[in-house]
């Protein structure tokens, strides 16, 4: 019921941002969802379910706009400076997304185990959610990564025929991953006048040609 899953995502969602996770109970997140208490179970198994799709949710939500952010512009310092904004505002306006990215979990908050748990569910939302969650350390991977691939264009290997070499490819890495750290450490402490932006494009200047 993927309409219903996303209903009581939501819901948790929503109830999280009033109160502590220990105080939200399934059965009002079944309630403002509009569906039975015994639907939520068939969804998510129990409490931790639903918080490991809750945080699942939140880590695909993030990367999907990491995704935008890297596609916005054809210039490469434009791209990896769209994609630390995206990290920066992303996390100081979503809290599950903050502790996702720094590793900083809060008493507010669900803190399910990083690590792959037994899952008997017929859910395939839930299997996957049940399976290992993103460390801080994953994401800077996936994200720098990700730009690579977008940056240095289609069949982004090295050698002949390829376009960039080894060294090149290298250098890009080493840049995109500075864009990725550059945009945590903003996440942890705010950056001043010219936020995460005039950080990144001044770390970039000379290392991207653009």
């Amino acid at each position: 019921m993927p309409a219903a899953r996303e209903s009581l995502l939501d819901a948790a969602y929503t109830a999280l941002a009033r109160r502590p996770w220990s105080a939200v109970r399934m059965v009002d997140v079944a309630a403002a969802a509009g569906v039975s208490r015994q639907t939520l179970y068939n969804e998510f198994g129990s409490k931790e379910g639903l918080a490991r799709a809750l945080v699942r949710r939140e880590a695909d939500g993030y990367l999907a706009g990491v995704e935008r952010a890297l596609t916005a512009h054809s210039d490469a310092r434009e791209r990896l400076t769209a994609t630390a904004e995206w990290t920066a505002a992303h996390a100081r306006d979503n809290a599950l997304v903050r502790a996702m990215l720094t590793g900083c979990w809060s008493e507010r908050l669900p803190a399910p185990t990083l690590s792959a748990v037994p899952s008997t569910s017929a859910v395939p939302a839930q299997r996957r959610a049940d399976g290992p969650l993103p460390s801080p350390g994953d994401f800077v991977a996936i994200v720098r990564d990700r730009a690579v691939v977008v940056i240095s264009g289609p069949g982004s290997g090295s050698g002949p025929g390829t376009g960039i070499s080894k060294s090149d490819l290298a250098d890009l890495a080493r840049s995109c991953e500075l864009v990725v750290r550059l945009a945590l450490s903003c996440v942890a402490a705010p950056p001043g006048e010219g936020g995460v932006a005039d950080l990144v494009r001044s770390a970039l200047h000379r290392q991207l040609a653009g």
